[in-house]
């Protein structure tokens, strides 16, 4: 289980596990600490099962009001950290 530190959003940690199926690393168990729960616990569930690189292309740059980052954008960020 990986642990990372969102950096400006609502939710202050995100929580996830990344596991290889026929070579292809995957995401799952993904849990956001803190924000909007709805649009976190959504975010997560999308994204289970789906390939890493697939989540960071579709997710990175995703903007929160003039955050200039966002949830979405924070998981694409730690995934990239630690894929």
């Amino acid at each position: 289980m990986y642990e990372y530190t969102t950096k400006g959003t609502c939710s202050s940690k995100i929580l996830f596990d990344i596991y290889e199926e026929d070579g292809v690393k995957k995401v799952k168990d993904v849990k956001f600490v803190g924000g909007c729960h709805g649009n976190t616990q959504g975010v997560a569930k999308l994204v289970e099962g789906m390939r890493v690189d697939d989540v960071i292309e579709r997710l990175e740059g995703v903007q929160c009001g003039m955050k200039g980052t966002s949830c979405p954008d924070q998981l694409a960020r730690a995934l990239k950290a630690n894929a």
